[in-house]
């Protein structure tokens, strides 16, 4: 055979093995989306999800399915969307609390730097820093004496081991000199109880999930760990601006795909989940919960992940946190 007819073949030969995955994405899509959340209702990443596919369901043209699919720091909801078909129809959420399961977590069953297809993060998640009514603090100097003047006798709250919460705190007693005791629990409400009850004393956290017990009077805020002051709670002071500048902890909430999802699904969804972000009612809502529109697309949340990794590996093995 003539080479020239030899090249001629190979080229139609990947023309077709490429046309079912072009007429895909042309049609994309064409029945419903699942999108996987690694933890269960009610927490930031399930409102996230929901606010998400509530709009993004009217831009493509098909119903999304939420799946909760809590359990060991998101990776059972994140490994099924890793092992699912790289067509566009699995989605996830993915958000600093699961990144640090890599640290964590001896025999990953699955790596978010190239398992996962990033497609765009959706909202920085900043955290408050909070105590019972009954300790005498209303302010981060109060707070930092009072540790000071007694230590290892001031407890907080968190969701688990290696959350932002718990990070956010190590990273807290890094940089303040301070030494807090660890209480971790199963889940944000059963942290947020601990403090009501004062069998802790100090809560990192965000305002979707404290701000009914600050109205009550059993919590006060006192800061924030974000790098600015929050539009939801303009009063608060952040860390950096009271002499901390390396103590700022930011959480975001990011949508994945399979890896091996073709480029132009990818792009239809970034496309998708950037103008839902840039809507101002999406703006306002995210703000009531001390949350910022991100609007990031694949190459930046790509880098994210990455540094992300890396940060909180520091973290965990300075800190000698661990999953027990």
């Amino acid at each position: 055979m003539r080479p020239a007819a030899t090249l001629v073949i190979a080229a139609l030969c990947c023309s077709l093995a490429a046309a079912p995955y072009d007429a895909q994405a042309a049609s994309y899509p064409d029945h419903p989306i699942k999108l996987i959340v690694p933890t269960a209702p009610g927490t930031i990443p399930d409102v996230t999800a929901r606010l998400v596919g509530e709009r993004l369901a009217p831009s493509l043209g098909q119903p999304i399915v939420v799946e909760n699919r809590p359990g060991a720091i998101g990776t059972i909801g994140l490994n099924a969307v890793a092992k699912a078909p790289p067509d566009g129809y699995t989605l996830g959420v993915l958000t600093t609390t699961y990144l640090a399961a890599v640290n964590l977590i001896p025999h990953m069953p699955y790596d978010p730097e190239k398992d996962l297809s990033p497609i765009g993060v959706v909202a920085w998640n900043y955290q408050i820093l909070c105590v019972r009514s009954g300790l005498p603090v209303r302010s981060i100097p109060e707070l930092i004496a009072l540790a000071k003047s007694k230590p290892g006798a001031l407890k907080y709250s968190t969701p688990g081991n290696a959350t932002p919460s718990h990070l956010g705190m190590k990273l807290f007693e890094q940089q303040t000199g301070t030494e807090l005791v660890h209480v971790p629990y199963k889940g944000g409400s059963a942290a947020v109880t601990a403090l009501l009850r004062g069998d802790v004393d100090i809560f990192l956290t965000g305002v979707l999930t404290i701000e009914p017990h600050v109205k009550s009077g059993a919590v006060r805020k006192i800061a924030t760990i974000a790098p600015q002051r929050l539009a939801a709670s303009p009063e608060l002071p952040t860390l950096v601006e009271l002499g901390f500048p390396d103590l700022e902890y930011t959480d975001w909430q990011s949508i994945v795909a399979p890896a091996g999802t073709p480029p132009e699904v990818i792009e239809r969804l970034r496309a998708a989940l950037a103008d839902i972000v840039a809507r101002p009612e999406v703006k306002e809502l995210l703000q009531q919960w001390s949350m910022e529109p991100a609007g990031l697309g694949p190459v930046e949340l790509k880098r994210l992940i990455h540094s992300e990794i890396q940060r909180s590996g520091q973290l965990i093995r300075e800190a000698h946190i661990t999953t027990d």
